[in-house]
């Protein structure tokens, strides 16, 4: 149970987050809900690109107010001299930056890591790149697809003989970010004896690589001769786990380990079945993978999915349901988790979005702001600076500073 006797953890950080789509605005979101206070730089008109990525209500892109919670909003035009000054003034006072542009592109804007770590050798700087700052493919784009893509991880997905399927959540970006989350905190732990700030350089490629659970030893172990394929619903190499087909359903199956293949089989097949040597060991049972896994599927289409599951619990089998995204937010553990968080939005009203894991005993990490809209918070930002009214209503009127209309409508 969570008392709230402790300030968040990252209470007094300041976090400057220039960053787009995914992964850096994933690491500033989860330094906001863990107390910090983040500032979502962005450029005039356009914003963030993700600001123009779906699903879209009312204008308002769920991607956008998903990934930028807990944020306030600066629109600033860098590319002029006033700009690049207040950006630089901010800096001065950042704890951290994030951002994640290709190589060398902030170095342009005087931005990049050697420029702004002489400002602010306390900054601990986070660099998201598709490769990385180094390497032979440092100069490339690339999204979460490449990564996937190159990391080995898609070519094992699927049905052999066809095309790997598309992941349909990013898993590279969100990787990615979680890494940059746990940088950051460890250099802001490692600046409190150093005195100094110092440069993250996180690749999408290298995040997914790092990933690995088996392939890399197993390529290696055989002599660089084994390489991981395609295998469908199951795990030829790990039997019994995998998904199998119920009456209405799927399900998933983890009886890997030899008790719980044992409990499996006296319920799929009786006594015999558990003694039976061909399923004994885990070499024995992927040496009979295809008989184990028709045994368990034989027994899995007689029963809907609920029955099937309620027989496996009761015998102290691992499985779960094949849930699609209404039965996920439907399901008594993730609301009781409170992992779906409602925010009240002026244009949308009540929204209701993904919350973090994060779950801290005497703190509440539930976010208490909703994501920007483009420039909301260029004024205050402005004054905390120590700018002059003038100078602040000048840039305002030239565009240095941009807000979408909307903003004037907000009060306070």
């Amino acid at each position: 149970m969570t008392t709230n006797s402790q300030p968040l953890p990252l209470t007094g950080v300041r976090v400057i987050d220039y960053s787009h789509f995914l992964a850096g605005p994933h690491i500033g979101r989860c330094l906001a809900a863990m107390g910090a206070e983040v500032i979502k730089v962005e450029r005039p008109r356009e914003g963030d690109a993700g600001r123009a990525h779906g699903y879209f209500k009312d204008g308002q892109s769920g991607y956008f107010l998903q990934q930028n919670m807990g944020k306030d909003g600066l629109c600033i035009d860098l590319k002029d001299k006033r700009g690049l000054k207040m950006m630089q003034d901010l800096v001065r006072t950042a704890d951290v930056f994030i951002e994640n542009y290709r190589p060398g592109a902030l170095d342009k804007l005087g931005l990049g890591y050697r420029e702004l770590s002489a400002l602010n050798p306390r900054l601990v700087y986070c660099s998201v790149s598709a490769y990385g700052h180094t390497g032979p493919e440092s100069h490339r784009a690339g999204f979460g697809l490449i990564a996937e893509a190159k990391s080995g991880i898609m070519a094992m997905v699927g049905n052999p003989g066809e095309a790997p399927p598309l992941l349909r959540a990013p898993l590279g970006d969100m990787y990615t970010g979680t890494h940059g989350v746990a940088a950051v905190c460890a250099a802001l732990y490692g600046r409190v004896t150093s005195g100094k700030g110092q440069h993250i350089d996180l690749a999408l490629y290298d995040c997914l690589v790092s990933m690995h659970d088996y392939a890399v030893q197993r390529y290696f172990m055989s002599g660089e001769k084994d390489i991981p394929r395609q295998t469908g619903s199951g795990a030829p190499d790990t039997p019994l786990y995998g998904i199998f087909p119920t009456m209405d359903d799927y399900i998933v199956i983890a009886a890997q380990m030899d008790d719980t293949w044992a409990r499996l089989a006296r319920l799929i097949g009786g006594e015999a079945l558990a003694g039976d040597a061909r399923f004994s060991t885990p070499p024995a049972r992927a040496a009979n993978y295809a008989e184990a896994t028709r045994l368990a599927t034989e027994w899995t289409k007689t029963k809907t999915s609920a029955e099937a599951l309620a027989t496996l619990d009761a015998a102290g089998v691992t499985c779960a349901r094949v849930q699609t995204i209404d039965q996920v937010l439907a399901d008594p553990q993730i609301i009781a988790r409170k992992m779906v968080v409602e925010q009240e939005h002026p244009v949308l009203g009540t929204v209701r979005l993904p919350n973090l894991p994060f779950r801290f005993s005497d703190c509440d990490t539930t976010p208490k702001k909703r994501a920007p809209f483009l420039g909301e918070h260029n004024v205050a930002i402005a004054r905390s600076l120590g700018l002059a009214e003038a100078e602040i209503e000048a840039m305002v009127k030239d565009g240095v500073l941009y807000a979408e209309s909307y903003v004037a409508t907000l009060k306070g």
